[in-house]
């Protein structure tokens, strides 16, 4: 009799191992993974509030140190080791793994500045109606709390990881990635990897394309209308925007774009000064090299040609980079299985532009987990998807769990 309750006893585990392993389609999840997943599931009115919390707070970018505090708050609360907010200011927190080797998780903190002046003009913190969390500040902030969600689920289970997990929310991403810059110098010898948290992973990135933002300043003789024409800003600046979008890139999906111009106020002057914005993008950093010291010639000899001088201000200039292997590497590989485990057949692209732009440049493997996370960002009616929230809170335990 007992020989049989035993092997009774063995055939439901082997069972349960069976379903456990393909739920994970490729994946095998240990009893504890799978347990805390499960709670993730429940976490649903924790993460709204979490998120009001958040997200009610006032942060354009350069402007993020109470949000930052009260992330490191949470941090503490639920159980992050050597929790700090730097001088960025960044909201940092740890788990311990089995080596020193580190796995970065990074959540952006810092909003538009759109978004700033509608929480004013609001005057009210974020509310929940249905299954969102509605209100500007929400949006963006969904994916700290996706990371914090996850930090707790791996704190309470007990698992330790392979690695030490750092979870770090990134102050000033819309103003230069600053945050990040900051994360990656104090990691990067260390890190076999950086996580990215955009969204619930069913788009992943695993290469950047460098983007890089100019002012292009045009200065001048002014004065009224009837003092005749020329010289003129204006000429300059129509000139030079002429022949840059004759510029023939096609390659590395190189693109170049010209947004905003801004010259004078009246109808009856010559302004004095103007400007307009220089948009260029590539997956190649020698093409962007060679697209600037191509616009730098275009300005000089427009210069020449008008008697206006014409200058190249760089005004934010996002790193890009491919590293060979990428897509075959275990970071990459692991993400895609954890996607397919929650139901996505991810798309998978090499043109990444966000915080992981830094790692990249710099060596060393990273990747951005975009997906849904909500609707209308930078607008009053903003709002943030709560089991969207849940869904990347799942993938990031996945990530951090698993000894891949």
């Amino acid at each position: 009799m007992k020989l049989k309750s035993f092997l009774l006893f063995l055939c439901l585990f082997h069972w349960q191992s069976l379903i456990i392993s393909s739920l994970g389609q490729g994946i095998p999840l240990s009893q504890q993974q799978a347990n805390f997943i499960k709670s993730i599931e429940e976490q649903s009115e924790k993460a709204a509030d979490m998120l009001i919390s958040i997200g009610g707070i006032i942060s354009p970018s350069g402007n993020e140190w109470e949000r930052a505090k009260k992330v490191a708050e949470i941090m503490k609360k639920i159980g992050l080791s050597q929790v700090r907010v730097d001088d960025m200011p960044n909201a940092i927190g740890v788990i311990p793994g089995k080596s020193d080797s580190v796995l970065v998780f990074i959540s952006t903190l810092d909003d538009l500045e759109t978004v700033a002046l509608h929480q004013k003009a609001s005057g009210k913190f974020p509310y929940v109606e249905g299954n969102r969390v509605i209100g500007p500040g929400t949006n963006t902030s969904s994916i700290t709390v996706a990371m914090l969600l996850a930090a707790e689920a791996m704190v309470q289970s007990g698992i330790v990881p392979k690695y030490t997990l750092v979870f770090a929310a990134v102050a000033q991403e819309e103003t230069g990635l600053k945050g990040m810059h900051a994360v990656f110098e104090t990691y990067k010898d260390q890190a076999v990897g950086f996580v990215d948290i955009l969204g619930d992973g069913r788009r992943i990135s695993y290469g950047a394309m460098g983007i890089h933002w100019y002012k292009v300043h045009a200065k001048g003789p002014g004065g009224h209308s009837l003092g005749g024409g020329l010289p003129n800003v204006n000429q300059a600046m129509a000139k030079a925007i002429d022949r840059i979008f004759q510029l023939d890139y096609r390659e590395d999906r190189t693109v170049i774009n010209i947004a905003m111009i801004e010259s004078g106020k009246v109808f009856n002057h010559k302004p004095e000064s103007a400007w307009f914005s220089l948009d260029m993008r590539s997956l190649n950093n020698l093409t962007l090299a060679e697209m600037e010291q191509k616009v730098l010639g275009v300005l000089e000899e427009v210069g020449q040609e008008t008697n206006i001088e014409l200058s190249l201000e760089p005004f934010q200039v996002t790193p890009g980079g491919q590293l060979e292997g990428a897509l075959e590497s275990p970071l990459v590989k692991r993400a895609k299985a954890i996607s397919q485990y929650l139901g996505f057949e991810p798309t998978l692209s090499n043109a990444g532009s966000s915080n992981m732009n830094i790692a990249i440049a710099g060596g060393v493997s990273a990747i951005g987990l975009g997906g849904d996370r909500g609707g209308q960002r930078g607008y009053p009616d903003e709002w943030a998807s709560i089991p969207n929230m849940i869904l990347a809170a799942k993938h990031v335990f996945l990530l951090a769990s698993e000894d891949w």
